[in-house]
Order: C-alpha cells, then sequence, then structure tokens
C-alpha cells in the first residue's frame, strides 16, 4: 500500500495532535515525496503511511511539520535532494 492521503491526515492527528491545517500540508509532502520516486530510489521500498507514521514518531516532539521537517533533514542529510520537500508555511 502506497500513500492513502485521507487517512494519513487522520492518523497524523491521531497520533501527534496538531491542526488540520499541519495534517494536511504533511500529506501534501509525503504524497509529493512519494510521487517523487526520490524515497524508493534511495530506500529501496515505496513510501507508504505506515513509514511516515514511523518516521515522524522518532522524531522529537513537536507539530506534525516540525516532526516532519526533521526528518526530512535526516533524509537529506544521508542522501541529499530532500531539501524541496521542507515544509516552510502552512495555513492553521
Amino acid at each position: 500500500m502506497f500513500i492513502d492521503p485521507g487517512r494519513l491526515e487522520v492518523r497524523l492527528r491521531e497520533e501527534f495532535g496538531g491542526t488540520m491545517g499541519q495534517s494536511r500540508v504533511v500529506v501534501r509532502q509525503a504524497v509529493d515525496l512519494a510521487d517523487s520516486g526520490t524515497y524508493e530510489d534511495d530506500v529501496g521500498t515505496a513510501l507508504t503511511n505506515e513509514i511516515v507514521l514511523e518516521e515522524l514518531a522518532d522524531a522529537p516532539e513537536g507539530t506534525p511539520p516540525e516532526r516532519w521537517n526533521w526528518w526530512i533533514g535526516s533524509l537529506e542529510l544521508a542522501y541529499g535532494g530532500y531539501g524541496r520537500f521542507d515544509i516552510r508555511q502552512y495555513r492553521k
């Protein structure tokens, strides 16, 4: 299974709190990352809801976008080319 945007949005709020705007922007970035094929090329597996949730659970506490940016920063350090998936702003 790949990214299921509706389910991922709900799970993000259930597990990490935050606003609807915060979870939506993370979902958009996750879909973009999955569609780019970058993660799959680098890691060797397709990006799924569960992978996103597991990785964000490893991040220090914070909102879904803060956790996302922490993970994307880790991928940037490891592989390069992930900076374009950072979250810079979102609707609250």
